[in-house]
């Protein structure tokens, strides 16, 4: 340790030597981190979710790529009779050509130049636009297309019957007007046939004998859309990707996948302004609603951003409040700067590495706050008031090592959080890494700087009044004057507002005097009523409930969420599952075929059919391959699916195959429901693509055709999947541990020097587990990182107290007197550091985004029950650690005088 205390000492020296010109150099590398940390760009994205080596996210970038982005769904709501069979056909066929990109010929965009369709025209971020109106459109020009080759066909024909005819009368003599008049008859039959077909093909639609399909005519679009089986006006099944119910029709828009956050955003902005247009204003209808991933992730990032100050705001409040009521020094408001100075910094290099601000980078920014404060307060305890720079160096020689050994170890049990398989975990737990190192680091150069600069002008001042008064950093004061009322008048406010407190803490400091008392006298006792409940904690741990329903864990008051529940009451999904399908030749009939007898496989499991809709099953189809081969024989050889691929308008089948027809597509909605319902769904469609299906008595892809689950949904439930699983949080537990004992044995090298803060810290995680079990407090996905958490700041506590009793143990005192000495000393000061890291996680609950609130109670809950049960349980056993050594030392003193004792 001679190494480290020297180079600590040299530090501390040089910051009080020249404290100005530290405090300069720290200021301007604040305002640099602060400056950078204001371009931080919030983000939700799915590489926040998953990792990008795994499986599910490399097929959902695979989707992205071939497919385009996650879709903004525009979801037009009314009857859907008033959706496609009045003129609103035509106004939802102008929206998505505006949404589109595509310029009318020869006229101006829709809003002028300035509009949102102009811009979405000239920036083309739209990959695809599929909806209600392309959809009927592309239908009538499909069979009028149908219709104009068939005529031509017939006429062609009729032409080759007519010579035929002519030729056979010129042959047997006939006179060349009754020539004519057979061949005028050959054609007539031709053309007699051509009407029979074209008879029974707008019956089949509902034409007239004479008419021809068009756009406005509600009997061919009635005819096309609507199931008279199920009702009149029913959709039919194999098109609710486009009419979900009777009452919606919905617009898929998918954006193009290499568009930069600034785009994404820019282009959804323009989709929502679009459907504000009074080009496209629906008649008696509800209007539209936009949602989708896309919208939900946009309005999530604007909630963390202004969720940051909002924290930093009532982070600073709060701290400045807890360290006026627990901190009894002059200049308390040093520690509150220096985590200030320790967050800007953080969030500054997070942004030069152009790392994203997700919600768990969010959280950090309170917790560092109360670290930052904690590690000065620890700092400053140590100098003496007034602070000198020899004060500053004497602290830096005998009480600096042990606070840099809890920091270290604090760190470590940070880090296990790297070994989550969810990003955004892992970054929440490197960011606290990085940011307990400024912080300490912070603490020892800006802290002692403003220590020593402050305290230097306070001993120059003239003394007034009690010290700690007032809430000012070095302020001189005179008696009279405004600055001196307002700081007499905040000093008189606080001691009226801690008396209640005080009253508190007297009953407090006699049950912990008690307890301490117990732990003296009875450790083996105290250790074992700990032990017990901590492994009642451990296995009720087991059963905690994980909430996971998205919507409970966002903000509520997000119009993206809002949408969302409309979503799912119009349509009965609100998000989709995707199942990427590749080989090599994806038209071969056998591919076609286990498409088909998955996706029956998958629906059926889900409890889908066509009478019951969407509403009541977990899974329904979306835009599929399959979908394009409904006829019987469609897909009966590669000739009729090439064919019919080919006839299909290209904008509509590269959205389910690509055009070298390598990769293709099977979707299915999805309801929005607990994410761990979700994850058992979606594990059945994995399975089902490797077990043999019921329906066809088929096995999983043929040879050489892979096929992967992608999208969202599938990369949340995943996630949440893996931090949920109480073996993955027992695991995170036992890393923690070891990774501190492997610290603090590296530090100290001694093993009991290791054990010993261990064994409180160990029974900690069990004691916080029970009292959330005993309240009903349910986890969510961040606040399954919990045990890591309170590993890694019980671990501070322990360490400090700890070092503070083996320096009165050294000082000579016996274990009694040196545990009450180190108790009333170093404890208040880790009871002080105790409520500023809570008070870091106690602000998260005023965070707007649902998950953060409850994840700042919990942690909250669990940090109080870890560092009572950690004061209460230390003192038990460091005597019962002393009681073992000295067993053997008698024991080694025994073997050295007999020889008969073996060595």
């Amino acid at each position: 340790m001679l190494a480290p205390v020297d180079g600590f000492e040299r530090v501390v020296r040089a910051a009080a030597h020249r404290p100005r010109r530290v405090l300069a150099l720290v200021a301007l590398l604040c305002a640099a981190g602060t400056a950078l940390a204001l371009g931080l760009q919030p983000s939700a994205a799915t590489s926040t979710l998953a990792g990008r080596s795994s499986d599910t996210y490399q097929a959902t970038e695979r989707y992205r790529e071939r497919f385009g982005d996650h879709a903004i769904v525009v979801l037009a709501r009314g009857p859907l009779e008033q959706l496609v069979l009045t003129e609103n056909l035509g106004r939802l066929l102008g929206l998505e050509g505006c949404l589109s990109g595509n310029r009318p010929a020869g006229r101006p965009a829709p809003g002028g130049e300035r509009g949102p369709c102009a811009e979405l025209a000239r920036s083309k971020p739209v990959q695809v636009v599929y909806g209600p109106g392309t959809f009927i459109n592309s239908a009538v020009g499909e069979i009028q297309d149908q219709l104009k080759r068939r005529l031509d066909a017939k006429a062609a024909q009729a032409r080759r019957a007519a010579d035929a005819a002519r030729q056979v009368a010129r042959r047997q003599g006939k006179a060349k007007s009754e020539r004519e008049r057979l061949a005028r008859s050959a054609e007539q039959l031709v053309y007699a046939q051509f009407v029979r077909d074209l008879l029974a093909l707008n019956l089949k639609y509902g034409l007239g004998v004479d008419k021809t399909p068009r756009l406005d005519d509600p009997d061919f679009v009635a005819t096309l859309v609507f199931d008279p089986k199920r009702g009149a006006t029913t959709p039919k099944a194999r098109f609710a990707y486009l009419f979900p119910s009777s009452e919606a029709a919905a617009i898929q828009v998918r954006l193009k996948p290499r568009l930069t956050d600034e785009q994404r955003e820019r282009a959804t902005a323009l989709v929502r302004a679009a459907v504000r247009m009074p080009e496209f204003r629906l008649s008696n209808a509800d209007g539209y609603t936009v949602t989708g991933v896309p919208v939900l992730a946009e309005d999530l990032a604007d909630a963390l951003a202004g969720s940051v100050l909002r924290l930093l705001l009532v982070a600073f409040v709060v701290m400045a409040a807890v360290l006026a009521l627990v901190f009894r020094r002059r200049l308390r408001l040093v520690p509150l700067a220096v985590a200030l100075a320790a967050v800007a910094l953080t969030f500054g290099l997070m942004a030069l590495a152009g790392a994203p601000l997700t919600m768990a980078s969010v959280a950090v920014l309170p917790v560092l706050l109360g670290l930052g404060v904690d590690y000065a307060i620890q700092y400053q305890a140590r100098i003496p008031d007034p602070p000198t720079a020899a004060g500053a160096e004497h602290a830096a020689r005998v009480a600096v090592p042990t606070i840099a050994t809890a920091a270290l170890a604090t760190a470590a049990g940070f880090l296990v959080l790297l070994l989550s398989p969810v990003p955004m975990v892992r970054g929440f737990g490197a960011l606290l890494v990085v940011g307990v190192g400024i912080a300490f680091a912070l603490a020892l150069t800006g802290g002692t700087a403003a220590l020593v600069a402050l305290g230097t002008r306070r001993a120059d001042a003239r003394p007034h009044g009690r010290a700690g008064g007032a809430l000012t950093l070095g302020l001189r004061r005179s008696d009279g004057g405004p600055l001196g009322r307002s700081a007499r008048g905040a000093a008189e406010l606080l001691r009226a507002a801690g008396r209640p407190f005080a009253r508190l803490a007297r009953p407090a400091r006699r049950l912990g005097h008690g307890v301490l008392e117990a732990g003296v006298g009875r450790p083996g006792r105290v250790v074992g009523a700990g032990l017990a409940v901590a492994a009642l904690g451990w296995v009720v741990d087991t059963q905690a409930d994980v909430r996971s329903d998205l919507r409970a864990l966002v903000p509520q008051d997000l119009p993206a969420v809002r949408d969302l529940d409309t979503l799912q009451r119009t349509t009965g999904v609100a998000g989709e599952v995707d199942v990427v399908v590749e080989g090599r030749d994806l038209t071969d009939p056998k591919v076609v075929a286990w498409m088909r007898s998955y996706q029956e496989r998958v629906l059926k499991d889900a409890h889908y059919t066509p009478e019951n809709g969407c509403g009541k099953a977990a899974l329904c189809p979306a835009l599929s391959l399959p979908d394009l081969f409904q006829g019987r024989g469609a897909a009966a050889d590669r000739e009729r699916i090439e064919a019919l691929l080919d006839a299909v308008p290209p904008y509509f089948s590269e959205s389910v195959i690509t055009a070298d027809r390598r990769t293709a597509n099977l979707a299915f909605g999805i309801r929005l429901m607990p994410l761990d319902e979700q994850h058992q769904a979606i594990e059945r469609m994995r399975v089902a693509l490797t077990e043999r299906t019921s329906s066809a008595g088929t096995g999983g892809p043929p040879a050489g055709v892979t096929a992967r689950l992608a999208g969202l949904p599938v990369l949340a439930a995943e996630a949440n999947a893996a931090l949920a699983s109480p073996w993955r949080r027992l695991g995170t537990l036992l890393a923690g541990l070891l990774a501190v004992g492997l610290v603090m044995l590296l530090v100290h090298r001694r093993a009991e020097r290791a054990w010993v803060p261990l064994v409180p810290i160990a029974l900690a995680t069990g004691w916080s587990a029970l009292v959330l079990f005993a309240l009903r407090v349910p986890l969510n996905p961040m606040s399954a990182t919990l045990g890591a958490l309170v590993i890694a700041l019980s671990t501070e506590f322990a360490v400090l107290l700890d070092g503070r009793y083996r320096a009165e143990r050294r000082a000579g005192h016996g274990v009694g007197a040196a545990l009450r000495r180190t108790y009333r000393s170093t404890g208040a000061a880790v009871l002080a550091s105790g409520a500023t890291a809570i008070a870091g996680f106690a602000v998260l609950a005023f965070s707007d985004v649902r998950m953060l609130q409850e994840f700042g109670i919990v942690t909250v809950v669990d940090l109080s029950a870890s560092l009572l049960g950690v004061l209460a349980v230390l003192p038990a056993v460091l005597v019962l650690a002393e009681r073992r050594a000295r067993r053997g030392h008698r024991s080694g003193a025994e073997r050295i005088a007999d020889p008969a004792v073996p060595a």
